[in-house]
């Protein structure tokens, strides 16, 4: 879904849409499919199999008072990165629309 929202379309400017498959067998499909192609011609950045994101472990941490619209299971304080960030929970397609759009939108317009 996420795909066929990106298809044709970028990144808002000043948006950073981080996509980061659970695991390498998901990983390999998107690649056989094509999403990721999709996802880079649309200027996400696309990483390796892992759950650092979620978890603020590594890429994506956010800072103070930056908002994020997350795909992950779980939101609290800090999830993210800066205890002083703002992160939302949402599916797949409303992280693609809000990526578009630079706010958070409703993916229906895209479909």
């Amino acid at each position: 879904m996420a795909a066929k929202i990106l298809k044709g379309r970028k990144v808002h400017p000043g948006v950073r849409l981080i996509a980061t498959p659970a695991s390498q067998l998901i990983w390999n499909e998107c690649l056989k499919e094509g999403i990721w192609d999709i996802f880079a011609d649309a200027e996400a950045l696309v990483t390796h199999a892992t759950c650092g994101v979620c978890f603020g472990g590594h890429l994506g941490l956010i800072g103070e008072g930056e908002v994020a619209i997350s795909s992950t299971n779980r939101n609290f304080q800090g999830r993210q990165g800066s205890p002083m960030s703002f992160v939302y929970l949402a599916n797949p397609a409303t992280v693609a629309a809000s990526a578009v759009e630079g706010y958070i939108a409703d993916p229906r317009r895209f479909l």
